[in-house]
C-alpha cells in the first residue's frame, strides 16, 4: 500500500480532484457576483431593494471568496503535495509493492478508533431540537391560549 504507485496516484487524484474544485468554485463565485451586478444595473427581478437583491448581495458576500481564493489556496496545495512526494521518494525508492502492506492498517485504525470516540461522547443519545413550526404551519407562540377549566 506505500509505495511509487500509491504516491502517483495520491499526487494524480489531488490535482485532478483540485483543479476541477478550483474551477467549480471560481466559477460558483463569478455567478454569484454576477448576479448581484446584473440586479444592479440592468434592474432585473425589481432591482434594488428587493428581497432577490438582498439575496443576491449575500451570494456575493460568499462568492467573493470563492473565486479569488480558490486558486491560490489550491496552488499552495499543489506545491506542498510535490515537496512532500520528493521528500518521502526516496524513503519508498526500491521497496516491492506489498512488502509492508500491513503499514496501511494503522491510519485506518486510527480512524476507526477516532470515529468510535466520537460517536461515543458526542453524539450517542444526542436528538434533533424541536423544529419551530408545527406541519400545519402555525407557531406555538401564534396559538391562542385556551384558559384553564377550574
Amino acid at each position: 500500500l506505500v509505495g511509487p504507485q500509491c504516491l502517483t496516484g495520491l499526487l494524480g487524484g489531488s490535482i485532478v480532484s483540485g483543479m476541477m474544485l478550483a474551477i467549480m468554485m471560481a466559477n460558483a463565485g463569478g455567478a454569484w457576483d454576477n448576479s448581484k451586478k446584473y440586479i444592479e444595473l440592468e434592474g432585473a427581478q425589481g432591482g434594488k431593494g428587493t428581497p432577490v437583491h438582498k439575496a443576491c448581495i449575500v451570494g456575493d458576500t460568499v462568492g467573493d471568496p470563492f473565486k479569488d481564493t480558490s486558486g491560490p489556496a489550491l496552488n499552495i496545495l499543489i506545491k506542498l503535495m510535490s515537496i512532500i512526494s520528493l521528500t518521502m521518494a526516496p524513503l519508498i525508492a526500491g521497496r516491492p509493492e506489498w512488502d509492508t502492506w500491513y503499514i496501511g492498517l494503522i491510519p485506518l485504525a486510527i480512524m476507526a478508533a477516532g470515529t468510535y470516540f466520537v460517536y461515543f461522547f458526542y453524539w450517542r443519545g444526542s436528538s434533533d431540537p424541536e423544529p419551530p413550526f408545527h406541519a400545519n404551519g402555525v407557531d406555538d407562540a401564534e396559538k391562542p391560549s385556551i384558559p384553564a377549566m377550574a
